[in-house]
């Protein structure tokens, strides 16, 4: 890494000092430009802080491809579901429709045969009455 101290030397920079440099620049408290040459002590700090930063980020992502799969994965069933309860709105949609046909045929007929049944029953009345006074006329009291 390049010391402030030595501004005409430019040093090629590793991959691990690269990753240094730019977790110090994205850290919330950067290091001065006073310390950046500064003792083993202070990059290994940064070097950890890095790689828990790395691991946490990882982490983060790993759990966030986990709840969007989970979140695929519900919706899926939701569809399926949705799917299948509209198969079944239909089916009982159409077997409501099969029972109020059959309702009103029925109610249809049951009016038929009570209208036949007043009738009927005003014929037998008037045969009874037919039959009483047919016997009244043949046997006077």
């Amino acid at each position: 890494m390049f010391c402030s101290d030595d501004p005409v030397h430019l040093q090629l920079l590793t991959y691990d000092e690269l990753e240094e440099l730019l977790s110090i620049l994205e850290s919330e408290s950067p290091v001065s430009p006073n310390n950046s040459c500064s003792e083993g002590s202070n990059r290994t700090l940064s070097s950890a802080e890095g790689d828990r930063k790395r691991r946490r980020m990882e982490s983060n992502r790993k759990s966030a491809a986990r709840s969007r799969c989970r979140k695929k994965q519900h919706l899926e069933e939701l569809t399926d579901e949705l799917n299948r309860l509209g198969v079944v709105n239909r089916e009982l949609k159409s077997r409501l429709e099969y029972a109020m046909t059959q309702f009103f045929t029925v109610q249809t007929e049951n009016e038929r045969l009570r209208s036949e049944c007043a009738s009927l029953s005003a014929r037998l009345s008037d045969l009874h009455w037919i039959l009483l006074a047919m016997q009244n006329h043949i046997n006077p009291r």
